[in-house]
């Protein structure tokens, strides 16, 4: 997750969604395992990337993909005022040993560094960080939270797989669509959900319609509802593609 536009306001509200997603793999009985935590310079973090193990986890996490939009009286603004905030939320799954991903290693750029520095309280701050960009897409991957540059290395080849993987499934399917000749908006950059907590207190998802009006338990992860709902609208829209109407 990355924080967007809104400063100090956005790091703080993407700490608490990350909070929100490791309250929600709690319940869930999910491993989360931290890769890498930038803290943000008066409060919260800039971005946090992590893995969750367990049952349905990516079929379950993919509803939060997108951006998060929190509407609320700002705790960094001297006159209290209402401030806007957006996170960013990627979700990939994972690639296995058997997936084959090309990846030129000329297109990659490394970077190795120590750990020791602002990285986040979950991070092993004697470890010697890796930061892998590649070049063509701009994706940068940082890892620093194994023990050794190696372990670090392996993951974060693992995560930039992964989300090569996803930017090329993402291209396919809007190659798809304009073969097709639908219109489709983009994820990336896309508001899916906003968390008001003034002047009023509710989460609405706006793809799916589906609202909660208690805010706080769904910042300490009860956002199966959402999720649920998520499924049945990816399906009703699947189903609706697979068997369009007849024409008039």
């Amino acid at each position: 997750m990355k924080s967007g536009a809104g400063g100090t306001d956005s790091q703080d509200w993407a700490e608490m969604l990350l909070r929100m997603f490791l309250r929600w793999g709690e319940r869930h009985r999910m491993a989360v395992e931290f890769i890498e935590e930038a803290e943000g310079e008066e409060a919260g973090i800039k971005s946090a990337t992590i893995r969750v193990e367990g049952r349905r986890a990516f079929g379950l996490l993919k509803s939060e993909r997108g951006v998060h939009r929190l509407v609320r009286l700002s705790p960094f603004d001297s006159a209290h005022r209402r401030h806007t905030s957006f996170v960013l939320v990627e979700v990939t799954p994972e690639v296995e040993d058997d997936v084959t991903v090309d990846i030129d290693p000329k297109d990659v750029r490394e970077d190795v560094y120590r750990s020791s520095g602002a990285g986040g309280q979950h991070v092993n701050k004697t470890s010697s960080a890796v930061r892998l960009t590649h070049i063509p897409t701009g994706i940068v991957v940082t890892c620093q939270n194994e023990r050794s540059q190696h372990q670090n290395r392996d993951v974060a080849w693992r995560v930039l797989r992964s989300r090569l993987l996803a930017v090329a499934q993402a291209a396919h399917a809007e190659r798809i669509s304009e073969l097709k000749g639908e219109s489709l908006p983009a994820e990336w950059g896309s508001q899916i959900r906003s968390y008001v907590l003034h002047p009023y207190t509710m989460v609405k998802d706006h793809r799916t319609a589906h609202e909660v009006g208690n805010v706080q338990a769904v910042l300490d992860g009860d956002i199966d509802s959402f999720q649920e709902a998520y499924l049945r609208w990816a399906a009703g829209n699947l189903d609706a593609a697979q068997h369009p109407p007849p024409p008039d």
